[in-house]
């Protein structure tokens, strides 16, 4: 993904820590107005790339420059877009929640009063309750306050929901998607609960072992794979079906189930008709796709 007005630009980034790389020449380019989640394993560089663009970690080699700063210089002007809740959820534990609400809302001229009200409401949060003495799931929804509250341009989100209930993480995702729709917002999105980011997300981006080996539009990206349910109308299936890119096949005689690759709808339906067949064709889950895109790498 690159873009002439991207707000982060990575080039031939490398970051190791001691004998593990973490990053490996990643290049990346951000625009303004997306949602994009990231995703790999653990240990794949995900943390590293996100703490890469705001200057929490220095690269060893290559450039990352973050709204048109290098991420190393970067101040309290650009800071003060940024927004980042990371899986850790660091906070000062001795403040109750709502004087930290005030502490860190009294740094942000913008600070939006009506959406950390909503916020509070909608996610049951205790004011009164002091941080030090919070769920791992309190804590996270305190983290994603201080986050968004001052409405920032960038919103890096390290693993947000790891912690949540599903409930809550259902409200999250709603309002991740009503934060997007302020123009040229973005959210940079992490998280292994790859059924919630696919909900939200309109880019991917797939990390392995320091590298990034997918980076495309979700929507193109599902219109690259198709599972296909083949039903024979009369008689067996043939021996040899006529399909091509085939990444996986489980038949019987009457039926067979293939996911494929590279191939339109039209095609598989042209296809699944010259063989007298009814083919039920769907588009993969995300959590299927990542398997296979680092499959194929």
């Amino acid at each position: 993904m690159s873009d002439n007005g991207a707000i982060v630009e990575m080039t031939k980034v490398s970051k190791a820590f001691g004998s593990t790389q973490a990053l490996d020449e990643v290049s990346l380019g951000v625009p303004a107005g997306r949602i994009i989640g990231l995703l790999g394993a653990n240990g794949a560089g995900k943390s590293t790339l996100l703490r890469t663009i705001i200057g929490l970690y220095l690269p060893d080699s290559g450039r990352v420059v973050t709204f048109g700063c290098v991420a190393r210089d970067l101040g309290p002007r650009e800071l003060a877009r940024i927004g980042y809740v990371h899986q850790e959820g660091e906070l000062l534990n001795w403040m109750t929640v709502g004087q930290l609400i005030r502490y860190v809302s009294v740094y942000y001229p913008d600070w939006n009063r009506g959406l950390e009200e909503r916020y509070v409401a909608d996610f049951e949060v205790n004011t009164s309750a002091r941080v030090g003495s919070l769920s791992p799931g309190e804590r996270q929804k305190v983290a994603i306050l201080i986050a968004i509250g001052f409405e920032p341009e960038l919103l890096i989100l390290d693993e947000p929901a790891s912690a949540l209930d599903p409930i809550a993480r259902a409200r999250f995702l709603d309002l991740l998607l009503e934060l997007i729709q302020t123009q040229d917002r973005t959210i940079i999105i992490s998280s292994h609960i790859l059924s919630d980011v696919e909900k939200v997300i309109d880019h991917v981006v797939i990390m392995d072992r320091g590298r990034i080996v997918c980076d495309r539009n979700f929507d193109e990206l599902r219109e690259q794979y198709h599972r296909i349910r083949l039903t024979a109308l009369h008689g067996p299936l043939p021996a040899q079906l006529p399909f091509v890119g085939v990444l996986h096949c489980q038949r019987n005689d009457a039926e067979a189930l293939l996911t494929v690759q590279n191939q339109s709808i039209q095609s598989i339906e042209d296809q699944a008709r010259s063989i007298d067949c009814q083919a039920d064709i769907h588009p993969l889950p995300l959590e299927d796709i990542y398997r296979l895109v680092v499959g194929e790498k």
